[in-house]
């Protein structure tokens, strides 16, 4: 009797740190004041969702082409959870959720905070995997080649955009050729009328300082000899050598037959990671460019849900999603990647990014509501859009290009624990904008060491990098800011995102910080602050007095009260002016 008893008393402890209930579909009752976030970040601007909002999020048939989940969390301790691909219906103050299939919707209760209610979502349904990336993609900026090179990439143009960056006194980081280095879509070979020595171009690379990544998507166009050796057999190295067939999503109804899918450079078979031999041929593909050419990594692009919904025959029954998922796994192989998209994939080692935004200040804008949504839909490691934006074409000659939106935009980067440069400054901007850009990255290199610190912290904690006032600070009406940002919960960091503002209002939450003009503000205050073009308006937060080194920067002596080195020989925290 006495063992039932303790037992007993464990459930119902249990019950009341986190009261959980599940069924098929669920309508939830917004509580009075309550805000919610979750489904997917493409809807970061809507975000928080309240009494009023008005919505639709389906996942069922879209990802919105950024991270998405059905998963919701609420700053009244509440989270909603499907482990299928749902359906949200926002409306009357109240939430439908119906998950496909017989997958129930689970709503648990924890009755505290954003942050709780997160925390339990993680710890329950997407544990952490206790690892972070490779360090690198913290330490230093990014650099991505799409918008200097766009589909004209060659080892000369590769070389001068890499060797631009370190002669400029940026430091070499993460090295992305993006989009037409290889022969083809699905033809992972260097293509060799304009990469004469690839071996030889990646060990440059290397000796410049930069680890070397490969744009790869899981496409494989039709005319290919790949192609024919899915679809028929054909070997592509033996004319008179037939294979097992198979590999590619189907048509419709006919298994055999591999189905045309369009993507944003055409039409071409998709591979079907349900599949083994699938897998297996990518799998040999990437060792074979590590193994042959160096190579440290991978940029995996192409994992979009529109690619995958529209009925293909799998080799493995499996929804939209799950094929998603599959793709999203393969990536797991290799510790040096970034993946673009994902659904679910939650608390993985994986460097993901926004999707390409335009070159306009209203996207600018998206960017702090985008990363915020993203990190409370579990996704720790997330990358902002390129610098400037990723839509190539806005810094094409001709193409309206605003210098003032580049560099506030490498502002908004560089204080959000990775950064990635594409369009080149030293080709867009004057000499006061390149300057600008050169001491921006500067500052962020002062805090480097702790961003590498914060995402082993939250390789293990699950815990965004990228966190809202609300996560940090809650129940003091911050839910609703979204010009704002902590990383971690030390730094605040209030960018300028209007055109022509030279000042800004910051909202400062309880504590004693630190600005980077030097002053000591105490929260909680709304202060307003000069932000010429050369200012990142950021505050770092008190902290005990600690000694801390690290192999990340050996240069450090010691964090003071405000938990951030001061290198001697270096500038002020504050000064961007020259």
């Amino acid at each position: 009797m006495k063992n039932i008893t303790s037992s007993v008393a464990i459930a119902a402890a249990t019950v009341a740190a986190a009261f959980q209930l599940a069924a098929a579909s669920r309508k939830v009752e917004m509580l009075p004041g309550e805000n919610w976030w979750g489904g997917a970040n493409y809807f970061g601007r809507e975000m928080p969702f309240n009494a009023g909002t008005r919505l639709t999020i389906d996942l069922t048939k879209d990802g919105y082409a950024n991270q998405y989940a059905s998963l919701l969390v609420s700053d009244r301790g509440r989270a909603i959870w499907c482990d299928a691909q749902a359906r949200f219906e926002f409306g009357n103050g109240a939430i439908a959720v119906e998950g496909e299939g017989t997958a129930p919707v689970e709503l648990a209760e924890t009755g505290g905070t954003l942050r709780d209610a997160f925390r339990h979502a993680s710890k329950t349904w997407f544990p952490p995997s206790g690892k972070m990336p490779d360090a690198l993609f913290f330490s230093a900026p990014q650099y991505n080649t799409w918008c200097e090179l766009i589909h004209f990439h060659s080892e000369r143009g590769v070389l001068g955009y890499a060797k631009a960056m370190v002669d400029n006194g940026l430091p070499p980081g993460v090295f992305m050729l993006d989009n037409t280095w290889q022969a083809g879509y699905g033809d992972w070979r260097f293509e060799a009328s304009r990469f004469s020595d690839p071996k030889g171009m990646v060990a440059k690379l290397h000796g410049m300082g930069y680890k070397v990544i490969l744009w790869m998507v899981p496409f494989v166009s039709m005319d290919s000899p790949n192609y024919r050796m899915f679809a028929m057999g054909y070997s592509p190295d033996d004319s008179c050598k037939r294979l097992p067939t198979g590999g590619l999503l189907g048509v419709p109804g006919k298994p055999d037959d591999p189905a045309p899918v369009r993507w944003w450079c055409g039409k071409s078979a998709l591979l079907d990671f349900t599949h083994p031999r699938a897998r297996e041929w990518f799998k040999g593909v990437c060792d074979g460019l590590i193994r042959d050419y160096g190579v440290d990594g991978f940029k995996f692009d192409g994992g979009h849900l529109i690619f995958y919904n529209k009925g293909y025959e799998t080799y493995r029954p499996a929804t939209s999603g799950e094929q998603v998922m599959e793709y999203a796994k393969f990536n797991l192989m290799y510790p040096l990647c970034e993946y673009r998209n994902a659904w679910k994939f939650q608390g993985q080692p994986v460097v993901e990014r926004l999707h390409d935004k335009k070159h306009t200040w209203d996207a600018l804008r998206k960017l702090i509501p985008d990363l915020v949504a993203g990190g409370l839909l579990g996704h720790s490691f997330l990358c902002p859009d390129m610098i400037g934006g990723g839509s190539a074409s806005a810094f094409l000659k001709g193409s309206p290009f605003d210098a003032e939106l580049f560099v506030r935009s490498a502002q908004v980067h560089a204080l959000c624990g990775m950064m990635q440069f594409s369009a080149s400054p030293w080709r867009c901007l004057d000499a006061k904008g390149q300057q600008i850009i050169r001491d921006t990255v500067a500052l962020r290199q002062r805090f480097a060491a702790r961003f590498v610190e914060l995402a082993a912290e939250c390789g293990r904690s699950g815990e965004p990098m990228v966190r809202n006032l609300e996560y940090c600070f809650p129940g003091k009406g911050y839910a609703a800011i979204g010009d704002e940002f902590m990383l971690g919960d030390f730094l605040l960091v209030a960018p300028v995102l209007e055109k022509g503002a030279t000042s800004r209002k910051v909202t400062v939450p309880p504590g004693e910080w630190l600005a980077d003009d030097g002053q000591k503000v105490t929260g909680p205050a709304e202060i307003s602050v000069p932000a010429p073009l050369s200012r990142l308006p950021h505050f770092i937060r008190r902290q005990p007095t600690i000694n801390r080194r690290t192999t990340a920067q050996p240069m450090v002596a010691s964090v003071g009260e405000y938990g951030v080195a001061i290198r001697s020989g270096r500038r002020p925290l504050h000064s961007l002016e020259r």
